[in-house]
């Protein structure tokens, strides 16, 4: 998309203009601005699904092939047309920016598209087939592709403070949990499920309501967004890596493979495990929407993805991003096996899947952070960042793999009889479904991840990654340091850098905030002067506190460490001479045994670098 003259107008612009961030930015731009576009998926997430095969009864179309086939071919085209949007937005250049103008552009399709997934016409079986069909990749795999690739690089492209990014981004994961984790999981469940039944008018018109709520929102997110980034770096150009050369890269190296097995075995069963959710609850441990059951399961399982943050942090540094992620899944597997074991059972139920969900939370908080070990280890053996083209990977696999679990689900409860609802005298009345459905139900729900949860388990004992990922980090340190000396630049190490950074950013801040002040002053008739100083004593005063704080953390951290070494000396004299050598001579084996194995690690991935940095240089010859 070029620049021209429509996007030009003053309507169309930000209405953001500060060079740093705002409140009215955080509010409205990036947690209440994408609510209505979460809040429309989060919904067919759940429950469109439900619509196909309880509503619209096509389990038994093409002899119930239909819903196994029509979900596999979409989400091909939803994995292509993400990567081709991704190529699209990377290649607009226009006033707005390159991901704003694809936000306006989506907020009319969102509407659309999403209110086609539900008027389908009734009577003609091919006709129902080729909408549902059309409709469903009009939404997915156009509409909600250009809004969430848009979307998703709106906290990068918005400031280069990092401080200021991490707020933004907060904002964004709590309207996140506000659409799927209250009115999702709580609202529907309990009131409007119950009301919708299989009455198809009711579902468009409900459906209408959550898609016509998308345009306003989005148009909201678009108005209160500003790309700063993307503003800084019009006209230049940057040397970019060959594609293929990146895939090569990530694709041979071992730690990425057995983490892309990670996210396709995780993805399938968490996706199978989603689907069932609707279903597990109205057949087999409750009743059809009696509005109690999923909200209890959805609460009591969820409550621990609330309050986790606070202890898996500390856990994980203390034992490993790895280790304690590993021993997640064991809980995961078991919690899910206490399910299986008694399905029926409320009590139980919850008992289970509230120790399934505290397995779950080094998965949910920490395994990205060690994603990014292993994207520095890229670095390291090759000496070129393959973030992106990672990242491409893990979403190929996220869109691909809910589609086969959406047909394996299909076929699955389709096979085994499953029974749609019927409305009986106005009422939507539930057939008992035959115990095979419920089984296959059971096993969505809560059967896999019993045996996906020992699987991943398994898989993370190889994962070894953060195990000399310091080294790693300082050899990648010292190449920019010598590369820097080559061009004849003066070497800064990053936390000096951060450090003047932070510093420049704050001067920026300051000078800002003076002009808009002495613009303020003008409209309100106020002293400048003395507005000016009541702000730089407030300042002072922040900074007072701020340095107290740090002080008072560093003397913490410091009397921790002193009382950790404190209890190992005190540990130490009670063993005797023959116990402390033999300490000591297991120390120095595992030391040996670490720094040989790091050798052989080290040899290998140099002899790799070399080989990536010629092929670049031949490239570029």
């Amino acid at each position: 998309m070029e620049k021209g003259k429509m996007l030009g107008g003053k309507i169309f612009n930000s209405r953001v203009r500060s060079k740093n961030v705002t409140g009215a930015e955080k509010w409205l731009g990036y947690l209440i601005g994408p609510c209505g576009a979460l809040l429309l998926n989060a919904v067919l997430a759940t429950y469109l699904n439900v619509y196909y095969t309880d509503v619209l009864k096509l389990t038994t179309v093409w002899g119930g092939a239909f819903l196994v086939v029509f979900p596999l071919v979409s989400k091909i085209i939803d994995a292509i047309t993400n990567v081709v949007m991704g190529y699209i937005i990377d290649r607009t250049k226009t006033k707005q920016g390159k991901a704003r103008p694809w936000l306006l552009f989506s907020a009319p399709l969102l509407f659309i598209t999403g209110l086609l997934l539900f008027i389908v016409p009734s009577g003609n079986e091919t006709l129902q087939v080729i909408w549902v069909m059309v409709s469903y990749n009009l939404f997915y795999s156009f509409a909600y592709t250009i809004y969430n690739m848009s979307h998703n690089l709106m906290c990068p492209l918005s400031t280069r403070n990092t401080i200021q990014r991490g707020g933004l981004s907060v904002f964004n994961q709590i309207a996140t949990i506000m659409m799927s984790g209250i009115l999702v999981a709580l609202i529907f469940p309990m009131i409007i499920m119950p009301i919708l039944g299989v009455n198809k008018s009711l579902w468009i018109i409900v459906m209408a309501v959550l898609s016509g709520l998308a345009l306003p929102f989005t148009l909201l997110e678009y108005y209160f967004t500003k790309e700063r980034v993307t503003e800084e770096t019009m006209g230049q150009e940057e040397k970019k890596i060959p594609f293929l050369t990146q895939l090569k890269i990530v694709l041979t190296d071992k730690y990425m493979l057995i983490m892309f097995a990670y996210f396709l075995i995780y993805t399938f069963a968490m996706s199978l495990k989603n689907l069932g959710l609707v279903y597990y609850c109205n057949y087999v441990l409750g009743t059809y929407n009696d509005g109690t059951t999923q909200m209890l399961v959805s609460v009591i399982g969820g409550i621990p993805m609330g309050i986790g943050i606070f202890a898996v942090w500390p856990l994980a540094k203390k034992f490993g991003k790895r280790n304690v992620t590993l021993f997640g899944f064991i809980l995961y597997a078991l919690g899910s096996a206490i399910c299986w074991i008694a399905p029926t059972n409320l009590y139980i139920v919850l008992v289970g899947q509230f120790i399934k969900n505290i397995g779950g939370l080094p998965c949910a908080y920490v395994f990205m952070a060690l994603f990014a070990d292993g994207l520095d280890h890229v670095e390291w053996k090759s000496g070129i960042r393959c973030d992106g083209t990672a990242m491409s990977i893990y979403n190929i696999i996220a869109v691909a793999i809910i589609g086969v679990a959406t047909a394996v689900f299909n076929a699955m409860i389709s096979g085994a009889g499953y029974i749609p609802p019927e409305i009986i005298g106005g009422e939507t009345i539930a057939a008992e479904q035959p115990e095979l459905v419920k089984n296959v139900i059971t096993f969505s729900f809560v059967g896999l991840e019993s045996i996906t949860g020992l699987i991943l388990a398994g898989l993370l004992v190889f994962l070894t990654v953060e195990k000399t990922i310091n080294r790693k980090q300082k050899i990648i340190l010292e190449r920019r340091k010598a590369a820097a000396e080559e061009r004849g630049e003066t070497w800064v190490a990053p936390e000096i850098q951060a450090a003047r950074d932070e510093e420049k950013y704050m001067e920026e801040t300051e000078k800002v905030f003076a002009e808009e002040l002495k613009e303020k002053c003008a409209k309100k008739n106020l002293n400048y002067e003395e507005e000016l100083e009541k702000h730089k004593k407030q300042v002072e005063e922040k900074k007072t506190i701020k340095a107290e704080k740090e002080r008072l953390v560093r003397e913490k951290q410091k009397a921790k460490l002193k009382k950790a070494e404190e209890k190992k000396t005190a540990k130490l004299s009670k063993l005797s001479e023959k116990q402390l050598a033999e300490r000591k001579k297991k120390e120095e084996s595992r030391v040996a045994a670490d720094n040989s194995a790091w050798e052989k690690e080290k040899e290998k991935g140099e002899v790799f670098y070399q080989k990536i940095q010629a092929e670049l240089s031949a490239k570029q010859m």
